[in-house]
């Protein structure tokens, strides 16, 4: 092979990606063609499903690592972090990208996706959101191009996406903390349909909180998944990581106090403690995504060990979907009527659009400077050999 050779190594794990993916297309085209009714489960009692739930809401929330890790390295100038700043803005990068792609395939009228852009509702959340995770995703785009123009080595425009990246990071930090926030605003109106522990004034500083805490875990847990795939030396990574998480412990600690203020102020402890399935979720999602790894990341010990740290991350990040699950899902059943299980193609479309993402990643961390090592490389070095030597390709 040649020392610039693009490479992306097929092995059986990646080929039932392929299929999940060849699956998920033709999915795709059925609800295009077909609309909502044929392809879903959703009705006027249960209008936001799986696709919303999860693709959007929780995607958007995990994929906030980049912007915190941003905010860290090039705001506050914790080149400590510099290592991982390439990761966290790809995880970021692809999240948002299925973010948009799950939100194509989740509206009626997909051929009207264009109309925000000429249509302005300036009174809607909701067009703000469209807005803010478009932009945002753009700017993604764009803060990649000075990565991909290293790689495919054209220098002029390598230097034009560096002049640009100050403005980009500035863009790229204020645009999440706008939607992040936004989408919790939306609830604010189901002040009669949403569970009371999940409800209140305040969900857009949780919904905005959420998506912080979560970035330094979602970061810490991506990264030993890459060492595992990759047989790289994630113990290396360890003090930078173990020293951003407290970020999100930190965090974690505010998130719950605020909690517990709220349902003080708002007397809504009885909802909590009186036993039904909503109560008792609430109690799970606290005790098992806010305390246990808030206080697996204030004893050093822990944090500072992998199986700690990937433990409380893994927690972190778990906490964060099962929260945006019980808002969308479980926090609205008592009120919607009716019931909702989703249809076997959502569900074809969720895993195909993770699918894509895996895939994707794999291909960008083979072929551009992601991880830290490659990045003290020259770039024209081959870093073929290290990934055919991958066992775990995902």
């Amino acid at each position: 092979m040649t020392k610039d050779r693009w490479t992306f190594k097929m092995t059986p794990y990646r080929l039932v990606l392929f299929a999940i993916v060849a699956v998920f297309l033709g999915v795709a085209a059925y609800r295009l063609l077909c609309g909502l009714g044929a392809a879903t489960n959703l009705s006027d009692e249960w209008p936001w499903g799986l696709w919303i739930g999860f693709d959007v809401l929780t995607g958007v929330a995990i994929a906030g690592g980049g912007f915190s890790t941003a905010f860290i390295v090039h705001i506050l100038h914790k080149h400590k972090y510099e290592p991982i700043a390439r990761a966290a803005l790809l995880t970021s990068l692809i999240g948002y990208l299925l973010v948009m792609g799950g939100l194509f395939f989740d509206i009626g009228r997909y051929y009207n996706f264009w109309r925000p852009f000429v249509y302005w509702g300036h009174h809607s959340v909701l067009f703000e959101v469209f807005w803010c995770v478009s932009l945002y995703t753009t700017v993604q785009v764009l803060e990649f191009g000075s990565i991909a123009f290293e790689r495919i080595k054209v220098d002029k425009l390598k230097a034009l996406f560096d002049k640009m990246l100050p403005a980009l990071f500035i863009f790229g930090i204020m645009l999440p903390t706008l939607h992040q926030s936004s989408l919790g605003s939306l609830y604010i109106i189901t002040i009669d349909r949403l569970y009371p522990t999940w409800w209140s004034m305040l969900i857009p500083v949780f919904f905005l909180t959420s998506a912080v805490f979560v970035g330094p875990a979602m970061v810490t847990f991506e990264g030993w998944m890459s060492s595992r795939a990759y047989k790289r030396d994630f113990a290396a990574e360890l003090p930078v990581l173990s020293s951003l998480v407290k970020v999100s412990a930190y965090l974690l600690l505010f998130y719950f106090a605020l909690k517990v203020v709220d349902l003080t102020y708002r007397q809504a402890w009885p909802y909590v403690f009186n036993g039904t399935l909503q109560g008792n979720l609430f109690i799970v999602e606290i005790l098992v995504g806010i305390l246990v790894p808030m206080v697996m990341y204030f004893i050093p010990s822990i944090r500072n060990s992998v199986g700690g740290i990937v433990t409380a991350s893994f927690l972190v990040v778990a906490g964060v979907i099962f929260n945006r699950m019980n808002v969308v899902f479980t926090g609205m059943a008592p009120a919607a009527g009716g019931s909702y299980f989703p249809h076997w193609m959502e569900w074809s479309v969720t895993i195909g659009l993770v699918a894509t993402g895996i895939l994707v990643y794999c291909f960008v961390v083979e072929n551009f400077a992601i991880f830290h090592e490659d990045q003290e490389k020259p770039a024209s070095i081959n870093k073929t050999h290290r990934y055919e030597t991958a066992q775990v390709p995902t």
